[in-house]
């Protein structure tokens, strides 16, 4: 069964997917992804693949019967893809070539426009879970696209402050914090022409870097060649690092944060930018979410960020071979 619930308490809806509970945790010797299994090409740089257990559908099921004027449910209408990075089981963002990184960011914006045309596609999230920390249950390099028929809350909360910012000040929030970041310094790990990766002021995880473009910009829709060259360019730079701060394969969640694709009015005041969830605030130690996170929203940073960012910086100049 899959189907939307609609909470009445905060307002958004929640994704019921009892088939999720079917997903294999899989050996790399049957890797689905990987070429020979039958259920990819056997030869590919890039590839899509249709999640074998979505949570949303372009042909939902019927919704459960019985529900009150209190208790709502609606089909759970929309998409769940697969971005394979590599056809080698062993590679990951961080260990792509720079051209192989702007196929990836091509095959992003790609999807997004494409996911885009259908008008009850609401909101399209592109992601990666890297890790068993963070939930992965297989091993093979590859990110997640989620095209969804609502505006999920943080979403939501993003634009309002976004709206609000523009509506006080004239300006883009986001570029506002790209700003600041760059003007300070202490916490950017990463610039090129186009980007910059910071550790920002306030963000609730020790490494949680976001990545944001200079110019103005709402959705990969608008990026231009050089941006998206530019994008796979810090990104690679970013993940190298991590995995070279620990010496290790480095656990996160990373998300595209975008304009919703069938609001035209949100692309004065929303910014395109990357954030990470990296779990881990020390080599072999991880920052659990505590009672007062999960059940305030209360964020809680167990680390300084402006002794954190220079480790990473650190270690992003030694994988470039520079320093500053």
């Amino acid at each position: 069964m899959a189907e939307l619930r609609y909470n009445p308490i905060l307002r958004d809806w929640t994704m019921v997917a009892a088939n999720r509970q079917l997903r294999p945790d899989m050996p790399a010797t049957a890797c689905p992804f990987c070429p020979g299994s039958g259920r990819v090409p056997d030869q590919y740089e890039v590839f899509i693949y249709d999640n074998d257990f979505p949570v949303l559908s372009p042909q939902p099921g019927p919704v459960a019967e019985g529900f009150s004027d209190l208790y709502r449910a609606r089909p759970a209408y929309g998409k769940c893809e697969v971005v394979l990075y590599s056809s080698d089981h062993q590679a990951a963002l961080s260990r792509l070539s720079p051209a192989h990184l702007e196929a990836v960011v091509r095959l992003w914006r790609s999807r997004y426009e494409a996911l885009a045309a259908d008008p009850n596609h609401q909101y399209i999230l592109i992601f990666e879970n890297r890790g068993r920390e963070v939930g992965a249950t297989i091993s093979h390099p590859h990110g997640q696209i989620y095209a969804y028929p609502f505006i999920p809350l943080k979403i939501r909360t993003e634009l309002e402050a976004c709206y609000d910012h523009h509506w006080v000040t004239g300006r883009c929030l986001v570029c506002d914090i790209h700003a600041a970041e760059v003007a300070d310094g202490r916490r950017v790990v990463a610039v090129n022409e186009r980007f910059a990766a910071y550790v920002p002021y306030f963000t609730d995880f020790p490494y949680g870097v976001w990545i944001t473009p200079t110019r103005h910009v709402a959705d990969l829709r608008r990026f231009n060649e050089a941006e998206e060259h530019d994008l796979a360019e810090i990104l690679g730079w970013v993940t190298r690092g991590m995995d070279a701060l620990y010496n290790r394969e480095f656990p996160y969640m990373m998300v595209l944060h975008q304009t919703p694709p069938q609001r035209s009015d949100t692309e004065p005041f929303y910014h395109f930018h990357i954030e990470f969830y990296p779990p881990l605030r020390a080599a072999d130690k991880i920052k659990f979410l505590s009672s007062s996170e999960t059940g305030a929203g209360a964020a809680a940073n167990p680390s300084l960020v402006e002794e954190t960012a220079p480790l990473l910086r650190a270690a992003i100049d030694r994988v470039r071979g520079t320093s500053r």
